[in-house]
């Protein structure tokens, strides 16, 4: 597989989720185990640039697949031309620091990872279609607002959630 551009390979447990394959075999912790039921989103990842929850997905099953984690993101935009200004952030990442799209921030890496997979979809969405677009993701502090104007700012939709 190739994980944030970088071919990875070798031998793993066939029951091994994707989640624990890459939080425990190639420490990339940024991918947050929330239930392992699929049922928050905190373990949201781009899968040939889809979204994912990798916590109910083999990690077998990405075999020859092109995943980025949230640790990725940033380098994935500058590849594909998205400018990610001075701090090397994804433009959601620099959306949900400006609009204050965290709390606790055990969501955050699946909310973002969620929302550019939507935008990915949607450019344009309106608020209903941010809320329905991530409704598969939990905020356990209910940050929700703040978590949809970010997206909608990233959308240059202007955030009047």
């Amino acid at each position: 597989m190739t994980v944030n551009g970088e071919s990875r390979s070798g031998d793993i447990e066939p029951r091994t989720l994707l989640v624990h394959h890459l939080r425990d075999n190639l420490d990339l912790t940024g991918t947050n185990v929330g239930c392992d039921t699929s049922s928050c989103g905190a373990c949201t990842v781009h899968l040939d640039g889809k979204s994912v929850k990798s916590c109910t997905m083999l990690a077998v099953q990405a075999n020859d697949a092109d995943i980025t984690t949230i640790e990725g993101l940033a380098d994935n935009a500058q590849a594909a031309g998205i400018a990610t200004g001075d701090d090397n952030w994804h433009p959601m990442q620099e959306a949900f620091k400006q609009c204050h799209g965290l709390q606790c921030g055990y969501c955050t890496p699946g909310m973002v990872m969620a929302a550019t997979s939507l935008l990915a979809e949607n450019p344009n969405p309106d608020e209903a279609a941010v809320r329905e677009g991530l409704e598969g993701n939990l905020c356990r502090c209910t940050g929700y607002h703040n978590i949809v104007k970010a997206v909608l700012s990233a959308a240059g939709s202007g955030g009047d959630a």
